[in-house]
């Protein structure tokens, strides 16, 4: 993963509750400032993810184990 600025800055958004309490208890966090870091790094993770998987589909190292043969 790279590397994300650490410098912690206030923010003020306007935020649906319910997502938050959502997405705490999904992610057993402690506060809703965790629950949100956690989001945007599950957000960062998952892009990540995709390009590798794009990247090694191009190169045809993957094969389809469920085509038919």
């Amino acid at each position: 993963m790279s590397k994300v600025e650490d410098k912690i800055v206030r923010k003020n958004m306007r935020l649906r509750q319910g997502l938050i309490d959502r997405a705490r208890k999904i992610l057993g966090t402690q506060s809703e400032t965790e629950t949100v870091e956690q989001a945007l790094e599950l957000v960062m993770f998952r892009k990540e993810v995709t390009d590798g998987i794009r990247k090694m589909a191009g190169t045809h190292s993957m094969r389809d184990i469920f085509a038919e043969e």
